[in-house]
């Protein structure tokens, strides 16, 4: 008797919290990203909670470095991660790190890139921040997460280029996130960001920011429904972004699979899908080996592309 009333009392205590590791300061598409994991996640009266924690640093390097290695068997704790993260993967940029030094476990949503400025720029329009560059380009600041070979800047240096202009010549700020990037962007530290449609989406309703255009083949709905692609404006450049989560390679198989089939389960509903909305993502849903393959592709792709600027160490 004694013993069932012990087990029925440890059921009735709450799960240990779970944790959604954002690689990144707040503010940008990384912090939406785990933010719509715990969204989604409560939407489960069973599941466990879980919190957020701020490990920025490298670009995500330093949480990589510390899921990979330290604290590779944490079996509830995920790491954000975008098309940015297998960037670096490609370039080199953490290390020796390949694809499958952890294990993928969700792709939550599709982004896309965007250029933006603040809503009291001289630059309209595409054409508009084109004329600058070429002119002086010197004199126009662009604000992106990362350093050079980040996927924020590759979108700048593939506008360059198709408009004639050396990358070389472009002034970059790396910075730490979307977040940091708008920040800088409002106080006129910078006059451009570089960066992506969700993270466009928290700030383009204040009245603050104007998105010159997006990186997606059509125009996105929602917010930013009245922003023209760059396609409509002569420049073919399209980029799509992913977001999703990951955890440490030593994650015991059976663990593994019980967050798989949670966000399966909870990407299936319609609720979901509307989180996802208000979250300024789109649909595109993958989890465990057919995410694994995905990626893996995926840093092949992206090892091509930084190729042509010389960028893969």
């Amino acid at each position: 008797m004694k013993n069932l009333l012990l087990i029925l009392a440890l059921l009735a205590l709450p799960a240990a919290a779970s944790e959604c590791i954002v690689p990144s300061k707040p503010g940008g598409a990384m912090d939406l990203t785990c933010k719509l994991a715990v969204a989604g996640l409560k939407m489960d009266p069973h599941a466990a909670p879980m919190h957020l924690t701020y490990l920025p640093g490298g670009i995500g390097a330093v949480a990589w470095q510390a899921l990979a290695s330290r604290r590779s068997t944490e079996a509830d704790t995920l790491v954000a991660f975008s098309g940015g993260s297998l960037l670096n993967i490609a370039q080199g940029k953490f290390g020796k790190a390949t694809a499958g030094d952890v294990r993928w476990v969700a792709a939550l949503g599709a982004d896309y890139g965007m250029i933006a400025v603040r809503a009291d720029s001289p630059f309209r329009n595409l054409a508009d921040l084109v004329a600058a560059l070429r002119k002086q380009p010197g004199k126009v600041l662009i604000g992106v997460s990362g350093t050079i070979g980040s996927q924020d800047w590759l979108k700048m240096a593939l506008l360059a280029q198709q408009a004639g202009i050396d990358p070389k010549v472009l002034r970059f700020v790396a910075l730490e996130g979307g977040g940091e990037a708008f920040t800088a962007m409002h106080a006129n530290y910078v006059q451009v960001v570089s960066g992506d449609a969700s993270e466009a989406t928290l700030y383009a309703g204040a009245g603050k920011v104007r998105v010159l255009a997006v990186l997606s083949e059509k125009r996105l709905p929602g917010v930013l429904a009245a922003v023209p692609t760059a396609r409509e404006q002569g420049v073919d450049l399209v980029w799509p972004v992913i977001r999703g989560v990951w955890m440490g390679p030593k994650v015991p198989d059976e663990e593994y699979r019980r967050w798989v089939a949670a966000f399966d389960k909870m990407m299936a509903t319609p609720e979901f899908a509307r989180q996802r909305s208000e979250h300024g993502f789109y649909p595109f849903a993958l989890t465990g080996a057919a995410l694994t393959d995905y990626v893996n592709k995926a840093v092949d792709d992206y090892r091509r592309q930084a190729s042509k600027f010389k960028l893969v160490r």
